[in-house]
């Protein structure tokens, strides 16, 4: 299906046999008649400024503004507060390790495909399988919010009708293509970053008695407390903060369609610490300020819909009406959510078809290089959000939170192992760390620390099922991603009988795109407007 007209190969870069279930036998590589690149099916058309404002607004979602209510009532406004640094110090480390390998090598299937490089093929399924549905799940939540987040305007539609109306829609934008992704992210990011930044401003009016003529102060870190729930809240907002920071990582898979990824990339990567600092951070710090963790309007699992914390926060100090502001600006950051979440699942699945790793009829791309049928699959996946239809709303949150905060952690523990069988892998073979685009801090202890640390965080993340009482919904929705990973590793490997791949053997030519960059960028803007840009985007 993917007959894009094109001139003769501009080149054919080939990828490293790993026995029959490999990368493939080679990467196609043609140039349009409009000087579009399409590598391996799909376009490279993502621009500087769009790759960058991607990075900025993967961390931007619905729960930027509702889930930091779900924190502050399971922890308290500090516990939540440290759970979300803990888990940005963790995301920081894994965008160290991963964008060594990911400026190098800036393919879709990004550390998926490393993990069959450098560690063994069967890793590389599993843990694409393994981000597919992280994605999916983080896609069946957002539809859930949504839902959650529309029924506060009417509940004369269910839930679920809601949903239907929103996979309708976000079907047909999730099929125009990655230029109109890029587009659609660069301007929602832009209006998400300032609206956070004017959500804070609130919140000082607020916290000052500026807005609501009542001072607060840190009131509320001592009456109803700093901490909430003890231990058994903490583990909740380490899952969640994982979905929240989840994307982060994701720039990554933008590389298999980007004009200049080894320009974009690291100067996207450089910018996480701020991004994980200022948006996250700040939010639940802010939210820790406003609204005390007991208040009843906050999310849990008990919901049937939701109030975000500055709406609850403006209802309070006089302004009754807030919540129909707070949730039209959360509705419009769904469009960028959803359309991410869909984005980044249907290229994990498509990259997986493309190796020999998943169906092969979801590797295939539309002329404009869609990979339609990864899309198609990934919305239908999105509607296991339909559970709510037996279940609360917040249930579903909950449950569908505990997959993919599980998930995440699986992940950013294989990017570190990947990270540390790459180094390896230049070491037995003699290649100098000069060539890397981009270069971790503290190898080896970062990658290391990754792996181990993320694997306790996954061991311990449902750890709270099981006390008294037994929670079996709970303990089946917080360790089902463990032996669904054993099962995909082990069976894979097994099935096709694969090794380990030896650190001499390892694969570190292919898939380089040395010859890529340069002339891809509008000229920047002059006088004020260009110091802004450079000072937000580099």
């Amino acid at each position: 299906m993917s007959d894009t007209k094109a001139s003769d190969p501009i080149e054919a870069t080939p990828v490293a046999d790993y026995g029959d279930h490999g990368l493939g036998d080679s990467k196609e590589i043609i140039e349009t008649s409009d000087g579009t690149i399409i590598d391996d099916g799909v376009k490279r058309a993502l621009k500087s400024r769009h790759l960058l404002m991607i990075a900025l607004g993967g961390v931007i979602g619905p729960g930027t503004f509702y889930a930091t209510g779900f924190a502050l009532r399971y922890s308290g406004p500090v516990g939540a507060l440290i759970g979300y640094i803990i888990i940005g110090l963790d995301v920081f480390l894994v965008t160290q390790s991963l964008g060594e390998m990911a400026t190098l090598y800036p393919t879709t299937g990004s550390f998926n495909e490393f993990a069959g490089r450098f560690v063994d093929p069967a890793l590389s399924f599993a843990l694409g399988i393994n981000y597919w549905y992280m994605w999916g799940t983080i896609l069946a939540n957002e539809y859930n919010g949504a839902a959650l987040i529309l029924s506060f305007w009417t509940d004369k539609l269910p839930n679920y009708a809601w949903i239907l109306i929103c996979w309708v829609f976000f079907m047909c934008t999730s099929l125009l293509g990655v230029v109109f992704y890029g587009e659609m992210e660069f301007w929602l990011a832009s209006f998400k970053f300032i609206i956070v930044i004017a959500l804070y401003i609130v919140a000082i009016l607020l916290d000052t008695g500026a807005i609501g003529g009542k001072y607060i102060g840190f009131k509320y870190w001592s009456d109803p407390g700093p901490f909430a729930n003890g231990i058994n809240g903490f583990g909740k907002v380490l899952v969640l903060a994982a979905v929240m920071y989840s994307g982060t990582e994701a720039v990554a898979i933008t590389g298999g369609e980007s004009r200049n990824p080894k320009k974009d990339i690291p100067r996207a990567l450089k910018q996480t610490f701020w991004r994980i600092l200022i948006v996250y951070v700040g939010m639940v710090f802010f939210t820790g300020l406003i609204v005390p963790s007991d208040s009843e309007f906050l999310l849990s699992a008990t919901s049937k819909s939701m109030s975000s914390p500055y709406t609850i926060a403006l209802v309070q100090a006089g302004w009754g009406g807030a919540g129909n502001l707070i949730n039209a600006i959360i509705v419009i950051t769904l469009l960028s959510s959803i359309n991410s979440a869909i984005y980044i699942a249907s290229r994990t699945i498509y990259a997986q078809a493309r190796d020999g790793r998943a169906p092969a009829f979801l590797g295939k791309t539309t002329k404009g290089g869609v990979p339609i049928y990864a899309v198609i699959v990934t919305n239908l996946f999105g509607l296991i959000s339909l559970l709510n239809i037996s279940e609360n709303a917040g249930n579903v949150f909950t449950y569908l939170l505990d997959i993919s905060g599980a998930a995440a952690f699986v992940a950013w523990a294989f990017i570190g192992l990947t990270h540390l069988r790459f180094r390896q892998a230049m070491i037995a073979q003699g290649v100098p760390v000069s060539i890397l685009p981009f270069r971790s801090i503290g190898y080896p202890y970062v990658p290391w620390i990754l792996f181990v640390a993320n694997i306790f965080l996954v061991i311990i993340s449902g750890y709270t099922t099981l006390l008294t009482p037994f929670d079996l919904k709970g303990f089946i929705f917080s360790y089902l991603v463990i032996p669904l990973f054993i099962v995909l590793y082990g069976g894979w490997k097994l099935w096709f009988k694969t090794s380990w791949v030896k650190s001499v053997d390892a694969d570190l030519a292919s898939g380089r795109r040395d010859w890529l960059g340069g002339g891809d960028e509008e000229a920047p803007p002059s006088g004020f407007l260009g110091k802004v840009k450079a000072a937000f985007i580099g």
